[in-house]
């Protein structure tokens, strides 16, 4: 019970980095995508978002595991933690995924120029400074003594789902962040509002991947 309730803390700390981290992402992704009109910026937004309610559901799942056994649970709320897990996934699909492919197939159909792109590298750039951190602090978190190679298994056999979850999320966060950069420099490259279309269903897949490794991470 000892080492749940260290483990539980500590998994309290990456989710409020993370969450703080992702509150202050969103603002900043939201306004650069107002200014310049940029399809990927939305989608990392809404991706930002749903992030944080990610956060607020793992802490009420701790908070609910963390209750003692009573009559109707004489071994304890331990288990409560995976279903609030699922239902993170369920999010992640469901409105991150979902509306960057929405309004990724939009602007393909109906592509439009982007703005002012020096504000979406900044704001790429800051993001990649807060999302960088939150998953540094995460990994370190998670790895603890471990080797590298050992990550994937300690991954597979976990107990403590929050600790490698917020490690997924803000992976994905990452490459979203790398889709986004490489999709606003094609368009103003080759000036081809379309590709910022595509690179906002490439999001949505790697969300719906998160969703997905959310759900079943016995995949590994």
């Amino acid at each position: 019970m000892a080492t749940r309730r260290i483990a539980s803390l500590s998994s309290r700390k990456v989710i409020y980095a993370a969450m703080v981290g992702n509150l202050l992402v969103a603002a900043t992704k939201f306004g650069a995508a107002a200014w310049t009109g940029s399809s990927a910026m939305l989608s990392e937004g809404v991706h930002s978002v749903v992030d944080t309610g990610n956060s607020l559901l793992l802490l009420y799942g701790l908070h609910r595991a963390e209750r003692s056994p009573d009559h109707d649970h004489p071994l304890g709320y331990g288990r409560e933690i995976y279903f609030w897990s699922f239902v993170v996934a369920v999010m992640v699909f469901a409105l991150g995924a979902g509306v960057s492919f929405y309004e990724g197939v939009a602007h393909v159909l109906y592509p439009e120029p982007i703005r002012n792109a020096a504000i979406s590298y900044a704001v790429l750039g800051l993001s990649a400074l807060f999302d960088g951190t939150t998953w540094w602090i995460a990994l370190r978190n998670f790895k603890g003594r471990m080797k590298f190679s050992s990550l994937v298994g300690a991954i597979h056999n976990s107990k403590d789902p929050p600790s490698f979850m917020v490690l997924f999320e803000d992976s994905a966060a990452l490459i979203g962040l790398i889709i986004a950069f490489v999709g606003t420099y094609l368009v103003v490259r080759f000036d081809l509002p379309i590709l910022d279309g595509f690179a906002s269903i490439m999001i949505a897949v790697i969300l719906a991947a998160t969703a997905f490794l959310h759900g079943k991470p016995k995949v590994f």
